[in-house]
């Protein structure tokens, strides 16, 4: 192999060729900082998240699929990832995640002690999650967290705190993402459920739907009692109606369960993420 097929077959192992999975953790980070900023945030620290999104996503893919090595051969939709294939060896994976870690790390070293400390508890969460697989019944809200814990991080680099609209907004994205993961979920059940791996699809079985929209509706709710909480404008309650009409949407996509369409309806929520942020940007540009 090449040095430029290897170097692509590691693009695929951080999927920097999917970069759904790098705005779904976008998103919420984005909001924290707005918010913790009131709306100005400091640009040089938006633009460490930023890379530092890109980084542990990509470290959080690879230990993925190291993880699910001996499982991803045996699904339809993952059996051609570059560790499943035989692409890319285990040592090599391990290698790639230490790179993509250690430089997460060095980005983020000139802000503060509270970001650093933080910082540790997200390399471990991104790090176990994979494994959660083997015995939580939902391990979607795991991701929740793992995926949230820019919110907490923002706030710390922002404000040298972590107050607690910023665990309430954590806890608004931990609700997204076991709404967007299940219909992710929904995509593997039948193959899952043959290999043994245990997911939030499998879990909620047959209200698997009505859990997706109960999951929405709580991410809504708190997000809306945030908004009221610190007196946010229409303009923020206009990014929730907007959002509220795309969950509406994703579940004309996900009520009869064909894998494409909750496949569909999954990146879609890119569009939800991104509405709420518009709003919260729209409302300190406006006030």
């Amino acid at each position: 192999m090449t040095l430029a097929e290897r170097l692509t077959q590691y693009e695929k192992l951080m999927r920097l060729d999917k970069p759904i999975g790098i705005l779904l953790l976008l998103w919420p980070t984005l909001w924290a900082l707005w918010i913790s900023s009131n709306g100005h945030p400091n640009w040089i620290i938006v633009w460490i998240f930023i890379l530092g999104t890109v980084l542990m996503r990509s470290a959080g893919c690879v230990i993925n699929d190291f993880a699910d090595r001996n499982f991803d051969p045996h699904v339809e939709r993952t059996k051609n990832r570059p560790l499943a294939a035989g692409l890319v060896s285990k040592k090599e994976a391990l290698a790639l995640f230490a790179v993509l870690t250690l430089a997460s790390f060095l980005l983020i070293l000139r802000l503060n002690t509270l970001t650093l400390q933080l910082s540790i508890a997200a390399l471990f969460l991104a790090a176990s999650y994979p494994f959660t697989k083997r015995f939580f019944a939902i391990p979607q809200a795991y991701l929740g967290i793992a995926f949230g814990f820019g919110i907490p991080m923002g706030f710390a680099a922002q404000t040298g705190s972590v107050p607690a609209v910023a665990w309430a907004m954590l806890a608004a994205n931990i609700f997204w993402a076991v709404a967007y993961d299940t219909e992710y979920a929904m995509v593997d059940r039948e193959d899952d459920l043959r290999i043994g791996i245990r997911t939030s699809a499998i879990t909620f079985g047959k209200y698997d739907i009505l859990a997706i929209m109960l999951c929405y509706a709580a991410t809504l709710c708190i997000l809306a009692a945030i908004g009221i909480k610190l007196g946010l404008g229409w303009t923020y309650y206009g990014g929730l109606l907007i959002a509220a009409g795309i969950a509406a949407y994703h579940y004309t996509l996900i009520k009869n369960r064909g894998r494409a369409r909750c496949f569909k309806a999954f990146l879609h929520n890119n569009w939800l993420g991104a509405a709420v942020f518009g709003g919260l940007v729209l409302n300190y540009l406006t006030v």
